[in-house]
């Protein structure tokens, strides 16, 4: 399964990936992921790709995608040609317009929005936004993806991330 997150920098989306990577571990999956940014950190563009497999990756990026999630407009514009023509897109409805015409699901997921709704900070709107494509396409267990969450958010912002998580595996 072929997993990429784009989106701009600060929103959390290589953290997504990572988290996603993780559970499919702690699944007893193999995974590999590989991030790139825009040339600042905070603002340009982003991406987060994530191979999760029962067997042996052999290639740690993706060609063609499954499963794209975009978090921003410029990620759609620039990354939605790389998603299978049978593949789901993922988009967080409080930010990016989307094509009618396009030969791939399109679902929309208003993370943004429910990050300052439920919580009134923006930095959580991953965790949701990753909750919700998990609810969905189940690539990865509830358990392990609790888990990984768990295992890379400090202790600090713990209980708000799982509270995120809950409420993005719901509308999954």
């Amino acid at each position: 399964m072929n997993v990429m997150f784009c989106g701009f920098g600060g929103q959390g989306i290589v953290l997504a990936g990572v988290i996603l990577g993780k559970a499919a571990v702690f699944d007893g999956l193999n995974a590999a992921q590989a991030a790139s940014y825009g040339s600042e950190a905070r603002g340009s563009a982003c991406r987060s790709e994530v191979i999760i497999s029962k067997g042996q990756i052999v290639y740690p990026h993706i060609e063609r995608a499954d499963i794209l999630g975009v978090m921003s407009q410029q990620g759609y514009d620039l990354f939605q040609e790389k998603l299978k023509e049978d593949g789901i897109l993922f988009y967080d409805d409080s930010i990016v317009q989307v094509k009618d015409e396009v030969p791939f699901e399109q679902v929309g997921i208003p993370a943004t929005e429910l990050a300052i709704k439920e919580f009134d900070k923006r930095i959580v709107a991953n965790i949701i936004f990753l909750g919700a494509v998990v609810g969905r396409t189940e690539i990865v267990s509830m358990e392990a993806l609790e888990k990984a969450v768990r295992d890379n958010v400090p202790e600090k912002f713990l209980e708000v991330n799982l509270r995120a998580l809950e409420i993005g595996l719901k509308m999954g």
